[in-house]
């Protein structure tokens, strides 16, 4: 926490008073955007442009970069709106890094822009590299995993193709061995994370959660998996097709947690409930509290006081979902395919992490 308490007094100190003589129309939600840019530095993952010999010179990356992240910060619906809303907000424009009206790039500059930095994952480079920054040397108690549903504007698309079975159909001649395939959570258990997660279908289709009632809701589009832990601080995300059951996403989410930050317990509902799960928990040095589900031979097993009370912990998901969609942008997914919806959501995803690790220090 040094360091990000160190960010917090040298913007107090010495580069708010020196905004606020030169842009006096500074407001709150101004000094917000000022802060997650200088916690988050998107700008210094942003690939340096390519020499150009012909042609029209490329707008600048980094300034678009943050301007990205400053439309989630002030959870502005649409790029058409942030647009507009940088040409007459003088001080939003010069944060973001253009001087003049005329400087902001035009609205087909950001979309194309918005694609590349999608293709080149420049949200989660940022993400780890945070990650990496400001958590590897801190012991994250407790590490809440659970899953939201995001709605897409696109229609649902057709599912892979499965590989068929070299042995055909039909059941084995007689004397004849076949070895039993393995689900997806054995071969999980197995890969590592960026191997596991390269396999987990990424399509749009429908999805459908039960609610509190026992009623079913469906929707159209993708899931976001997200390991957050103490204070809100997000530390993995994944985005899936909707249809995919969480327990599937659990193990590489976990590898990937544990390869970043020292956690010590794994907080889970009852999606989760699986042996593989609590296996690969124990086996990375951490302690699984997941919620039983009841099923017709088995009753529900209870908690002890004391795991229940760390259980209560696993809302910090619940919370940063609902920051996620309520104040950074998850509700507002305007973008078609897998690559460009899970970067829409990663930018929203970097301004919690940045004011969930200013309010630890604040």
């Amino acid at each position: 926490m040094d360091k990000i308490a160190e960010i917090w007094t040298r913007v107090e100190r010495s580069l708010f008073p020196h905004l606020e003589e030169c842009l006096p129309e500074m407001t709150k939600v101004h000094r917000q955007v000022v802060l997650t840019l200088e916690v988050v530095r998107i700008e210094e993952h942003v690939a340096p442009g390519f020499l150009q010999w012909l042609g029209r010179k490329r707008k600048d990356r980094k300034a678009l970069a943050r301007a990205f992240v400053a439309k989630a910060c002030c959870n502005i619906p649409t790029t058409k709106a942030l647009v507009d809303r940088l040409l007459v907000d003088r001080v939003l424009r010069q944060i973001c890094g253009w001087e003049k009206a005329g400087d902001v790039p035009s609205l087909a500059t950001f979309s194309r822009a918005f694609g590349e930095f999608a293709r080149s994952a420049l949200t989660d480079e940022t993400h780890a590299a945070l990650v990496k920054t400001y958590l590897k040397d801190e012991v994250v108690w407790h590490v809440s995993r659970d899953s939201t549903a995001i709605e897409a504007r696109e229609k649902p698309g057709p599912p892979p193709l499965r590989e068929r079975s070299r042995y055909g159909r039909g059941r084995p001649k007689k004397g004849e061995k076949r070895p039993k395939a393995q689900n997806r959570m054995q071969s999980q258990y197995l890969q590592s994370a960026n191997e596991a997660l390269a396999e987990l279908p990424k399509f749009c289709d429908v999805g459908a959660k039960s609610d509190t009632k026992g009623g079913k809701r469906h929707w159209t589009g993708y899931k976001f998996h997200v390991d957050v832990g103490d204070g809100g601080i997000p530390l993995s995300a994944v985005t899936t097709s909707a249809s995919l059951h969480d327990s599937q996403v659990a193990l590489p989410l976990m590898k990937m947690t544990s390869g970043r930050v020292t956690s010590l317990y794994d907080l889970m509902d009852s999606a989760y409930d699986a042996e593989m799960i609590r296996k690969m928990s124990y086996e990375l040095g951490h302690a699984p509290i997941i919620d039983s589900r009841a099923t017709r031979s088995q009753e529900k097993i209870l908690f002890d006081p004391d795991r229940l009370r760390r259980y209560y912990n696993r809302t910090a998901s619940e919370r940063f979902y609902s920051r996620l969609k309520d104040n950074c942008g998850g509700r507002n997914v305007r973008v078609r395919g897998h690559t460009k919806v899970h970067s829409h959501l990663m930018y929203g995803l970097l301004v919690i992490f940045a004011q969930s690790l200013l309010g630890l220090v604040t």
